[in-house]
């Protein structure tokens, strides 16, 4: 069994709902994040990422950083910008892009179904990642960005879902990126535990996105827990904020690689090694976007080049046969040199979301050096991959639409009371 359950939101004011959510605090950089908060003055990114309110030579991992985000959230509960609901609630919340929706049911997953993998992992985390939200969510003690969690569609939470989202939404706006946000508060008692034993009969979920955040509310709830040895388990800290949707409403896009230079060869020495494994086609200034598993799109030396590789090659092994696989051990490894795509600077990742384009001109400037456009990982793929106890390669999934944060916020400061 999993638990998922509901809390006691604190949530913005309606009115000031769009005002407040922002995107992910880790899809910006520094500078992004400085002019998205010029832009949008009561934006969340302000607490997300609160060096944006010191001078830009400010250490942004020092403690007045995140006391000032302990501040900005106490003075924005204080103004009434945000509320704060009376009893535990579910909430819904369905995003819709490009006429696609996905609807996901917002509470609180446990911790010790994380620490012991009843919610299963694809990707591994690195501490120095960790460290920043661990520092962030310890002084608010609050969690503030939802992880992203999925399971396989359940007809029965579909259905209570689709009855609720009959009613009026609390929040109902578009973004800027022409993401609509919808949400729906589900604080019927009877509701709200038909959901809650729902959750007790499904034996796993997943994280699909946000491991480090994930890894981090758990860490800090470790933390607590040491320092109040006589927890009882019921304590808010032991739950982590979390939005889950059925895998057969997400949509993962490609994630695509460049490469600097081509360690030494010649870009014709390069495609001669290339056919040794792979059936490779010219295809002209026309961008490749593979069609199917097994085909990968190259551009290189001006031209775009389609890569199919030998099906009597590909692997069995649920990790070992993801295209992203495919092209670390037989391409970006043995021919290019790089052993580790977490830690070499010569590969950046670039997510679908931001089309093809991009990876020719980001060639054609570095004049020289490849990229490579994937099919995108299958949600059938990151399932199996997280029930054989694997771990994907790193940056194999992007998906889109990005949750806001800022729109609900799990709270924890009464510790020993069990209650937020």
């Amino acid at each position: 069994m999993t638990v998922i359950r509901p809390f006691q939101a604190v949530r913005p004011k309606k009115e000031l709902a769009s005002s407040i959510a922002a995107l992910p605090y880790d899809v910006y950089s520094r500078k992004e994040a400085l002019e998205a908060v010029k832009a949008r003055p009561l934006s969340f990114l302000r607490i997300d990422r609160p060096e944006t309110q010191f001078p830009e030579d400010t250490d942004m991992y020092s403690k007045p950083v995140y006391d000032k985000a302990k501040d900005l959230l106490e003075a924005m509960r204080s103004d009434g910008s945000y509320i704060q609901d009376e009893t535990p609630c579910y909430y819904i919340y369905t995003l819709t892009m490009n006429n696609r929706s996905q609807t996901g049911l917002v509470g609180c997953a446990s911790v010790n179904d994380y620490l012991e993998n009843r919610i299963k992992k694809h990707e591994n985390t690195r501490e120095d990642k960790e460290a920043d939200r661990i520092r962030h969510v310890d002084t608010l003690s609050a969690q503030t960005g939802p992880i992203f969690l999925t399971c396989r569609a359940d007809a029965r939470l579909k259905r209570i879902l689709n009855d609720a989202k009959q009613s009026a939404p609390l929040y109902d706006f578009t973004m800027e990126d022409q993401v609509r946000h919808q949400v729906w508060k589900i604080d019927d008692a009877d509701t709200v535990r038909k959901l809650y034993e729902i959750f007790c009969s499904i034996d796993n979920i997943y994280i699909a996105d946000g491991h480090h955040r994930a890894a981090s509310a758990v860490k800090v709830a470790l933390k607590r827990r040491d320092e109040y040895p006589n927890y009882t388990g019921n304590e808010e800290f032991n739950y982590f904020l979390s939005v889950l949707f059925a895998s057969d409403e997400l949509q993962i896009y490609d994630y695509n690689r460049i490469v600097s230079d081509l360690n030494g060869h010649t870009f014709e020495e390069f495609l001669g090694e290339l056919k040794k494994n792979f059936d490779v086609k010219e295809m002209g200034e026309q961008p490749v976007r593979p069609s199917c598993k097994g085909e990968i799109g190259l551009y290189g030396n001006g031209s775009w080049y389609l890569l199919k590789v030998n099906p009597v090659l590909i692997p069995d092994d649920p990790v070992a046969r993801l295209d992203v696989s495919i092209l670390q051990d037989m391409i970006l490894e043995p021919l290019l040199g790089i052993h580790d795509p977490k830690t070499d600077s010569r590969i950046q990742f670039v997510g679908g979301i931001r089309g093809l384009k991009i990876l020719s001109e980001t060639v054609d400037a570095g004049k020289g050096g490849a990229a490579f456009s994937m099919y995108p990982t299958s949600m059938e793929e990151l399932l199996s991959v997280a029930d054989a106890g694997r771990l994907m390669p790193p940056k194999s999934t992007w998906f889109e639409p990005k949750l806001l944060s800022g729109l609900f916020i799990h709270p924890f400061e009464k510790d020993l009371s069990g209650t937020a």
